[in-house]
This record gives structure tokens, sequence and C-alpha cells, in this order.
């Protein structure tokens, strides 16, 4: 991650998911540089020139959408431009965390500190402002059709410039005019062009897109591991994880999660106690684990290059070029993001599946390893019924698997006629990685009790340290508890990073290290 002194300049430096999320998080701060600012003022003039000349640039003076054709007067261009902050603001749906909210308030500053928008450097000041106080307007996370750009999250979002909506404010939710009351701000006056630059963007979807690289990188992490604890405690071969094999069919993916996998199972007393035993090979959920990991790998990197991509670029419209070029045109389409997305969505999907299925697996009994993970079962269940809910996750997911990218609904009487539902994609990936925490914690205590019948025999150095970080929290179980106790601590575990700190820090003692071929591109985003 980055460092807790590191600035960013805004519009100037090149923005990462790591950055972005460093400023969220206040261990980076975010500048606007003198370039920045000449080239945010040397714009706003081009626009006003345009309203000088009285020449028709659409969303300048023009109405917007279909009253793209009505022309609007020099008195009046102010007006439009505050009128369509409010007509916009139409979300519904609870609203969406303040940690997205700040991400497209960071995205949104970034795009527009770039110098092709005709924003006043007043107003990128008080979106600054509102990042260094963490003042976060509140945000419905509903409306938005991800085509002309987010319309209806960006225009809550930027309400509170000009004195309308609801801000978070020192842990509470109020309204902006009581903002202005505590803290002396006044309203801004929008100039033209403002409104449609703040309004027209991909910030909602690409803000997403940021938390989706996140927690799904945490969960393909913990996957390789749990799964590698799962290949060890049911007694799997090391075979399927050879890098002959994977050389016959080189995608990235499947080589950095055979090679992850291998060593984290390197020095095992358990492996190596079955390399001559009898049976020929493993069901799939463990035998294919590069294969079906490593595809979801893959398309959490062709995100990843998307998204890098996205941060960085203006997608608001129109662009100014300079006095003699503006271009209307479609930069604010959400598609690019919207289609990997949702196959990201998918990936993740899949990942829970193949988890459920080892969990499934681990239940039904094994050389060594009594059914239902539990040695006197008939009075108790053992670990049956926590398969019960890996099954309703994994199957909530695959409803939730639909792309949203499929569908188009034309919006805006005809002149947005293809629409990305990227925004619907970019929520519902998020759903899906949360479920996807719960099945992987349930598979961890599944994995991590499978393991204790093994013993006398030893993991290899870093899956041992792994199983006492669970044993910290959840206890070997002998007889029937209240599970949703255990599984809860098992979902902390996960989200917090427990155990991927934990093998952090011993590869750092003991002087290990689990790089792949291919770490540079699946640890780095």
């Amino acid at each position: 991650m980055v460092s807790s002194t590191q600035t960013f300049l805004y519009g100037e430096e090149e923005l990462s998911c790591s950055i972005a999320l460093g400023i969220e998080s206040g261990s980076v701060q975010g500048l606007l540089s003198d370039t920045a600012r000449n080239r945010v003022r040397k714009s706003k003039r081009v626009v006003e020139k345009i309203v000088e000349k009285g020449q028709a640039v659409y969303g300048i003076n023009t109405g917007f959408g279909p009253l793209c054709t009505t022309n609007i007067s020099k008195e009046e261009t102010r007006v439009l431009q505050t009128n369509i902050l409010k007509s916009h603001s139409v979300g519904v749906g609870k609203p969406i965390k303040s940690e997205l909210a700040k991400l497209m308030l960071i995205l949104k500053i970034h795009a527009l500190a770039r110098g092709y928008s005709g924003i006043a450097e007043e107003t990128l000041d008080r979106i600054l402002w509102h990042i260094e106080n963490n003042v976060i307007p509140i945000v419905p996370s509903q409306g938005s059709v991800g085509a002309s750009g987010d319309l209806a999250p960006l225009a809550h979002l930027f309400l509170p410039l000009i004195g309308f909506g609801k801000v978070y404010y020192e842990d509470t939710t109020i309204e902006t005019g009581e903002l202005f009351r505590k803290t002396g701000l006044k309203p801004l006056e929008l100039g033209p062009k403002e409104g449609l630059a703040l309004i027209n963007g991909t910030q909602f979807i690409t803000a997403h897109a940021i938390k989706v690289l996140d927690k799904f990188h945490n969960c393909l992490t913990h996957a390789d591991i749990i799964g590698a604890m799962m290949v060890e405690g049911l007694q799997g071969s090391i075979k399927p994880f050879y890098s002959e094999l994977h050389g016959l069919r080189p995608f990235k993916g499947n080589i950095h999660v055979a090679e992850r996998v291998k060593l984290l199972l390197k020095g095992s007393e358990i492996m190596e106690d079955h390399i001559d035993c009898e049976r020929v090979q493993d069901p799939y959920s463990l035998r294919c684990i590069p294969q079906v990991h490593g595809a979801s790998r893959n398309a959490w990197l062709h995100l990843k290059e998307l998204v890098q991509i996205e941060l960085n670029a203006v997608t608001d419209n129109p662009v100014i070029i300079n006095e003699e070029l503006t271009i209307s045109g479609g930069n604010f389409h959400g598609q690019p993001l919207a289609m990997a997305l949702d196959y990201a969505c998918l990936a993740a999907s899949e990942l829970g599946n193949i988890s459920d299925r080892r969990i499934y697996l681990a239940l039904e009994g094994n050389p060594g390893v009594p059914k239902l993970l539990m040695e006197d079962t008939g009075i108790n269940s053992g670990y049956m019924i926590l398969q019960y809910t890996t099954a309703a996750l994994a199957s909530e997911n695959k409803g939730l698997c639909f792309p949203s990218s499929a569908d188009s609904i034309p919006t805006s009487m005809g002149q947005e006629d293809h629409v990305s539902m990227g925004s619907i994609g970019a929520r519902k990936a998020l759903r899906v990685l949360g479920n996807l925490e719960k099945i992987l914690a349930i598979e961890l205590l599944t994995a991590t009790q499978a393991f204790e019948f093994r013993k006398p025999l030893k993991s290899g150095i870093l899956l041992d340290e792994v199983h006492k970080e669970v044993r910290k929290k959840v206890a070997f179980a002998k007889k029937d508890r209240v599970f949703a106790d255990d599984i809860e601590q098992g979902i902390e575990l996960v989200q917090k990073q427990t155990i991927i700190q934990r093998i952090h820090e011993v590869c750092k003692r003991e002087q290990l290290s689990l790089k792949t071929t291919y770490s540079e591109e699946f640890e780095n985003y």
C-alpha cells in the first residue's frame, strides 16, 4: 500500500486504485497543483468565450438530452446549470456507503483537473474541501443506467455545492443548510457547463469497481490459502500444481494459483504422508483449483486493466479541446466497465461455487477424517448444516450472475437509446463478493477442522501458522454448538485479512517468498 506521508497531484499524476483508496482512508493527501489549476482556468475561459460568441454548443448554451436543440440565452446559462443538478437528483434506495461517495468525489476532481471540462477553480476547491474535511454527500444507490454517465448519483453528490441535499458530517447526517450554518460556507453559483461537467461521468461505476477489485483480490488470496488447506486436510495430490502441467496451458491466472498453492504446501508432513497412496486422482474441486481459481484471477486482471484506464480518463461531455474544438461524444458511456464487472461478478460467484463443493467433499468422510468432521455424530450433526448456508449463498450468487450489461432500456426520449446498466452490475458484484466472503469463511472453518484430524503430522510452516491464527478465535469442535458464532469469527478473519497478514509476517521472519511468475500483475493494483 501507499506511504502515510504520500501526496498525490490531481489531474497531473497517474491515479491507481491503491492511491484512490489511500486518499479515501486519509493516508494520502490529494492536492491541486499550479499546473492543474492553470489548465482548469484555461478551459474555463474557453467556455466563457463560447458563451460570449453565442455559438451553439451542447450543454453550454443548449438544453440537455432531447432538449439539445433548445437554445439558452447568455443570461440563463447559469440557471441552467443549477437546474440540472436539481432535476437530475432523482435517486432512490438506501444511500451508498460514505466511503464509496468519497471515492466518487476523488475520481471526479481528478477527471475535472485534467482541464477538459470548463469547470471553475472555485468549484474544484469546494470539492477538495469536502474530501479533506470528510464531509460526504448522501448518494442514493439506485437510479443510474450508466450511460450519460451516472447522472442521478452524481447529481446527488454535488447538490451540496448549491445548498441542497444532505451530507455525512461528524458521524451524523444533516441537511446542507445546517452544514452551511455550522461552517460558514455559502452555496456556489455554477457557471456555464459546470452542472453538466459535474453530473456527466462514470464515477459511480468506477468507485464501485475500485471496491470490487479490492474485495475480489482479498477473496482470491483467501481462496488460494483456504484451498491449499483443504487439499492438505483431505490429503489431496500436489501433482496438479506442478509447473510442468501448467506450462502446457499457460494462462497467467492458472500459473499464479498453481505456484502459490505449491509454495503454501511446501514442507507439509501431511502431504508427504500419502505420497505413495493408491488414489489415482482427486475430485475436481481439489484437482482443478488452478484452473478454476485461475480463471477468476484472469477476470480480476481484466477488470484491473480497464479500471486503471478509467481512473485517469475524462468521461464528461462535451469535452473542451480548445476554443475551436468542443466534442459532444460518448466518453460517459459505462459499457467498458459494465461488461467487465459482469465478468467479475460471474468469476466471484464461481469461487464460491467451488468452495462450497470442497466443503461438501470434506463432509463426506475421508481416510483419516470422519464424516461431518466430527467423531461422535448421531447425537451431533457436526458441520453438516454449515454447508447448507454455503449452498444457499452459492445459489443466491448464481441468481445474481445475469449480466446487467445484457439489458438496455432506452431513456431520455430516445437520445440515450443504448445504456450500459453498469451501475447495477457494479452494485451486484459487491453483493456477490459479500456472499463470497461468508462462503470462504465457512470453508476456512471446515478446512481447519479437517486439519486437526491429521495430527500428529504437521503442516508446512505457513499453513500451520494459519491454523494457529484461526484457533485463536475458533476452537476445535468436539460436539455441536452455536456455529453461527464461529461463522461470524470466520467472516471477521477474512474481512480483516488476519491470516494474510500472518502469512506475510512469517515470510518476513523466515525469509520466505510467495512470489510467483505473475505476482507483479496479480498483487499490485
